[in-house]
């Protein structure tokens, strides 16, 4: 009975809203309400039908008023702010929030149904014909509009030829035939063809056609086959001129890298060659090595528009300058010869830029931090970037586990990154992308208040590449992390001496890290137009494997190895994520998430060092659960650890299982919804003392948490702010499979003590 109470509510809600949107019409007006395309051509395929039908109706105008659940809710706002006044809260709410009425008076049938006609023909069904009339009940204020649509049959292709002459242009564009978006039994469709002759200028640009343009070609077809089939002859036009029948070469490359619009003069006796090009820098702003991995084309080359526009790319990939501006000139005296010309305009070379930033940790903290960076975009006048960056951050942690203890951090980041590998082998690429050396080096300071200070050390050298738009390759070949405990409160010795939890105690332990790490990324979730899009990430890092076994350090028999007086970390440590993202419909996704994270601790380390170690729950995590609370394993601090510590320790481990989908639905203008499952855990490699249940073992799956909820999220454009509710309805305990069993949802109580809320900027993943 509550059920079919609020579905007559709103049925009444909806009759109300329908009623007030229309009685403020004049007599003999009617509100349009949409469109319906009906195919009655019974030879078409449902499929077919369907997909037709969307396209056709999304070409219909005007639009009707929007609506949400049926209600014109933009529309009553428009009639209950009416006003005469040009300024004040009512005309501010017309105007911006208020849509006024669409009249059906304003849908032209005859031009709906011709550019439906024409659309129809467009895609192969010549003989389509489509006719509009408006439908509304005696004595209604309503009405919409019907497109009886008779398709007839589908033109399909029987052959598709391509020119048979010999010449240069003819044979190239021949040449491209196995590529050709145009295949024998398809169906014949206008916007492919226009497709087709763009396709077939890009290859010819790559094969030195400098001056062809799509224009050049021709498509003729031949609907007179029997059957409703068609035959399609790709032509070059007879009155394409001579250039765009020649295949150009490169002559002469010059680069100009301080041009300003007030430079005239080329200034050709001022070149300095280097190797294949040609630097004219009279005020040598930049060394000419710089443009070695830039100008991809030579002298000699046939024209190919792919190296070309990797080029331009790379100029502005190399930092110091923020546009490009390139020109040809045709020297034909007797052969097909360009000149190219690329005139550079320098940025800034030196910056300083200061940013606040209001952020929330994985630990569930939230605060602000704030970065001073200085930057020289030139600095040895190589394109070598130098960064210095200062910054400083105050976080606070909110939730059922805060008891005060905050987080101050400061610290100095210095860095410097090459445009190329410096390496004593050459690596050579000839994509958009430049290659990086990067130097790093940092000091960070971390005062966690009344607990214990960390002195952070770090540094590395790597390189950084990407193939391709979407695939992104890390390599350091070096990475340095000395971390030491300073300054440990006597409330946080107290702690560790009281509950003998060696969690407390790992937080504080020195750490030694060195070694190499390599991580490959592909991502095409930038572009919107996929369906599906996916993202994946694998980071392998290693820490003292080489020295640790040359020194036979095993600190299971007691042999401690050191590097400069100091133990060190050894390990071996791989990282995976992978997500997918599904469309559903504008507006609508599924996304997914599943990360293995595996550290294996060896020799000199029984444990992954602090810093290296998995983390699980929170906003961006487990929602359903604080963060950093869960495991590890089936774990869970008993009563005298959480009472004796005054806090709940960071709980971490070597191994780490996560999974998570989400459906998103828009809801209406700037908000979002979700709708959520969480699943996962962390657990130690092998077993520790004072940490029952936290080893992995084949019992993994039984120790599973997981949680349901949902959320909000509001698109403000320059970023998202995210709410979600998360409530756990699995926890890892070793005698009980969950809190599901004997749970009374509806109960105030329940809610109240396991409910959870996240606020959060940005998606989750």
């Amino acid at each position: 009975m509550t059920k079919l109470r609020y579905i007559l509510i709103i049925l009444f809600v909806a009759f109300i809203s329908a009623c007030s949107t229309t009685k403020y019409l004049a007599p003999g007006q009617k509100l349009y309400t949409g469109s319906q395309v009906k195919i009655v051509d019974k030879d078409i395929k449902k499929s077919d039908a369907k997909a037709l039908n969307a396209e056709l109706l999304a070409m219909l105008r005007p639009k009707p008023n929007t609506t949400i659940l049926g209600l014109r809710y933009k529309l009553w706002i428009y009639n209950k702010t009416r006003t005469n006044k040009v300024r004040g809260l009512r005309h501010y709410l017309n105007t911006h929030f208020g849509e006024p009425p669409v009249l059906v008076n304003t849908v032209d049938l005859e031009k709906n149904s011709s550019i439906l006609q024409n659309r129809l023909q467009n895609e192969g069904y010549f003989v389509a014909q489509v006719n509009g009339d408006t439908v509304s009940k005696k004595g209604s204020k309503v009405a919409k509009a019907v497109y009886t649509t008779q398709t007839g049959p589908a033109y399909h292709y029987r052959k598709i030829v391509f020119p048979t002459e010999k010449d240069d242009l003819d044979t190239a564009v021949t040449g491209t035939a196995a590529q050709s978006l145009l295949k024998v039994g398809d169906r014949y469709d206008l916007d492919v063809i226009k497709a087709e002759r763009i396709r077939i200028d890009a290859r010819l640009k790559e094969k030195g056609f400098f001056y062809f343009s799509p224009d050049n070609l021709i498509m003729r077809y031949d609907s007179t086959i029997a059957n409703h089939q068609v035959d399609m002859f790709v032509k070059v036009k007879e009155t394409t001129p001579d250039q765009a029948r020649w295949i150009y070469q490169i002559r002469n490359i010059y680069v100009y890298p301080k041009y300003s619009l007030r430079d005239t003069s080329l200034k050709l006796d001022s070149a300095e060659k280097y190797r294949w090009y040609n630097v004219i820098d009279p005020k040598k702003s930049v060394r000419p090595f710089l443009f070695k991995n830039t100008v991809l084309l030579h002298p000699g080359d046939v024209y190919n528009r792919t190296a070309h526009n990797n080029s331009l790319n790379r100029f502005i990939e190399l930092g110091p300058f923020s546009f490009v501006k390139n020109r040809f000139e045709d020297v034909t005296p007797d052969s097909a010869k360009l000149d190219i010309y690329y005139f550079l305009t320098q940025s800034k070379r030196k910056s300083l830029t200061a940013e606040i930033i209001a952020r929330q940790t994985s630990a569930n903290y939230d605060g602000t931090q704030f970065n001073l960076t200085f930057k020289n975009k030139n600095t040895f006048k190589g394109g070598e970037l130098f960064t210095l960056t200062f910054f400083t951050s105050t976080d606070k942690q909110f939730g059922s586990y805060h008891n005060g203890f905050n987080v101050y951090q400061f610290g100095v980041q210095p860095s410097m990154s090459w445009p190329r590998f410096i390496s004593p082998f050459d690596f050579k690429t000839n994509n958009a992308f430049i290659p990086r050396t990067v130097l790093t080096t940092g000091y960070t300071l971390i005062d966690r208040s009344q607990l214990y200070t960390l002195n952070s050390f770090n540094g590395s050298w790597g390189y950084q590449w990407k193939p391709n738009l979407h695939k992104q390759n890390v390599f350091n070949l070096l990475e340095v992390t000395y971390v030491d405990a300073a300054n440990i409160s006597q409330l946080y010795q107290d702690s560790i001496r009281k509950t003998r939890n060696p969690t407390l105690t790992h937080v504080i332990n020195n750490q030694f890290t060195f070694g190499s790490s390599y991580s490959y990324t592909y991502d095409n979730t930038t572009e919107d137009f996929r369906i599906n899009s996916i993202y994946y990430m694998s980071k392998l890092s290693l820490s003292g494997n080489v020295y640790g076994i040359l020194t036979g350090a095993d600190t299971l028999k007691g042999k401690v190895s050191k590097l400069f007086g100091t133990p060190f970390d050894q390990y071996i440590k791989l990282e995976n994520e992978f997500r997918f993202f599904h469309k559903l419909g504008p507006g609508s996704k599924v996304a997914a998430r599943f990360m293995v994270d595996v550290g294996l601790p060896y020799g000199n380390s029984t444990i992954l060092p602090y810093t290296q170690q998995f983390f699980i729950g929170g906003p961006n995590s487990l929602r359903g659960f604080q963060a950093r609370s869960i495991g590890p394993g089936s774990y869970y601090p008993p009563g005298s650890v959480t009472s004796g510590s005054q806090f709940l320790p960071d709980e971490s481990g070597d191994i780490k299982i996560e999974g998570n989908i989400e459906y998103r639905p828009k809801l209406f203008s700037i908000v979002e919804g979700a709708l959520f499952v969480d699943a996962g855990n962390i657990w130690l490699m092998r077993p520790h003392y004072g940490l029952p249940g936290a080893a992995f073992g084949k019992n993994f799956l039984s120790q599973i948490a997981a949680d349901v909820g949902f959320g909000l999220r509001f698109n403000l454009s320059v970023l998202i702010l995210r709410t979600d509710m998360g409530f756990p309805v699995l926890k890892p305990k070793t005698n009980n499979t969950g809190i599901i069993d004997g749970v009374n949802y509806t109960g105030s109580g329940w809610h109240g003590s396991n409910a959870v809320f996240n606020l959060a900027i940005g998606y989750p993943f």
